[in-house]
């Protein structure tokens, strides 16, 4: 593609980066965000779909969405199936509630109609615009929270444990002595400037496994490519909207809207402002763009055959790595495309190689708690909470719903209600709304 091209689409220079940095970046974030398209499928499997199928939906849904968020809203971010939302689908619109994955697809695409009409009436993007900005903060640093602790537990370098719920994983094994080496290196590289020291540090790690015996060493051609392209028609258009609408509208399609919609929400809000897409008053450039493009993405994934598809917290390698425009996204959906071709090298990718950028992006975006004022405690406690939330609760939604309603209450309990906004109440008792049914 010609350079001025790219130019006049992305404004490189206006952003202040350049091709090599945005498709050094979109290289970063699609390694990062690669296991998708093993994990995701597998997942869908669990609920009937036929996994050859349910590889090529994931791929294809993740390719569009992301296409559109680089052209579309000129984001540096990813939009995948969304996890959490694929394990809700799967294990309990399919596995619990004995639907069809057909009608539980029909459910997604009610979702994205919702999304739609609540992003072109404008209440979306009131609803961001209604964090208050220490909340804002919160969010990013909840996210880098987040991050590091899924970087960790990928790694081995924390467990679970009966006792005490997590714990100092079996550092002398191979893949967490491994994922620890990969730490240090990528540390020591970003702290000697090194471009693209995240994508040295995941690769050298592999190579690393490979020679010590734990990741395997391709044997031939096979083991890189594969020419047997998997086909989505068994799930392409099969979503049963009928189904979905006879068997009640509101409890599947409440669950998956508001999850959605608030783990989409601050995700959005952490990166954009990693990636100095938001003003010093908390506002987000192309918002409206990047929320629609959410939608539609959301209505393509029911009719292609994955479950709801969202912004990717991974993307916060490629924006580490200097991605500021859609081009970094624009990349990794190239790179989906072609992981159809590359799926056998691409799975040769560990967990622990990833996983120490993961837990280096959790450190960049921890810079953000110098943003966060808990002079006030009405604003610092939410704040907190927003924080503790996510990593604990291992969701972003989560987080930003203890957030939520934590500064709604504490406001209005100690005598400053006019600092609320109508909003704020609503989105609060949407979210005690949503906790209530997950719980029943």
């Amino acid at each position: 593609m010609d350079q001025g091209l790219l130019e006049r689409m992305f404004k490189l220079s206006q952003k202040q980066t350049d091709v090599k940095t945005e498709m050094l970046a979109g290289l970063t974030t699609f390694v990062a965000l690669a296991y998708i398209i093993f994990v995701n499928p597998n997942i869908l499997a669990d609920a009937g779909i036929p996994k050859e199928a349910a590889i090529a939906s994931t791929i294809w849904a993740t390719a569009l969405a992301t296409t559109l968020m680089a052209v579309w809203a000129n984001f540096p971010i990813a939009v995948a199936p969304g996890m959490g939302l694929n394990a809700f689908f799967a294990y309990y619109v399919v596995g619990v509630l004995n639907l069809s994955w057909q009608v539980a697809l029909g459910a997604v695409f009610f979702s994205g109609i919702l999304f739609l009409i609540l992003t072109l009436g404008g209440i979306r993007q009131a609803i961001i615009k209604s964090v208050p900005l220490n909340l804002k903060c919160a969010i990013g640093v909840g996210i880098g929270l987040f991050i590091a602790f899924i970087g960790l537990k990928n790694a081995g370098i924390i467990i679970a444990d009966k006792a005490t719920f997590v714990t100092v994983g079996h550092l002398t094994a191979k893949e967490p002595l491994l994922a620890c080496f990969g730490l240090i290196f990528t540390a020591v590289l970003m702290a000697r400037n090194v471009k693209g020291s995240m994508l040295i540090g995941i690769i050298t790690t592999t190579i690393l496994g490979m020679l010590v015996g734990a990741v395997p060493v391709p044997k031939g051609i096979n083991d890189i490519i594969s020419f047997n392209i998997p086909s989505m028609t068994p799930t392409f258009m099969q979503l049963d909207l009928v189904g979905a609408w006879q068997f009640g509208i509101f409890s599947i399609i409440f669950t998956f809207t508001i999850v959605e919609l608030f783990d989409n929400m601050g995700t959005l809000i952490g990166l954009t402002r990693k990636a100095k897409l938001m003003n010093e008053k908390g506002e987000i450039e192309n918002l409206d763009k990047a929320l629609t493009t959410d939608a539609v993405g959301t209505l393509s994934s029911a009719v292609f055959g994955t479950s709801t598809v969202t912004s990717y917290v991974e993307s916060a390698a490629g924006i580490a790595e200097g991605g500021k425009t859609g081009l970094t996204a624009l990349t990794v959906a190239g790179l989906f495309i072609v992981s159809l071709l590359f799926a056998p090298l691409i799975g040769l990718v560990p967990g622990f190689a990833t996983a120490p950028a993961l837990i280096l992006v959790g450190a960049l975006m921890m810079a953000e708690i110098t943003h966060v004022s808990f002079t006030d405690f009405t604003d610092g406690f939410p704040a907190f909470m927003t924080i503790i939330m996510m990593p604990l609760t291992f969701s972003i939604a989560n987080g930003f719903a203890f957030g939520f309603v934590s500064y709604t209450f504490v406001k209005v309990l100690s005598g400053r209600a006019k600092e609320v906004s109508l909003i704020m109440w609503l989105v609060s008792l949407a979210f005690l709304a949503n906790f209530y049914m997950r719980l029943h």
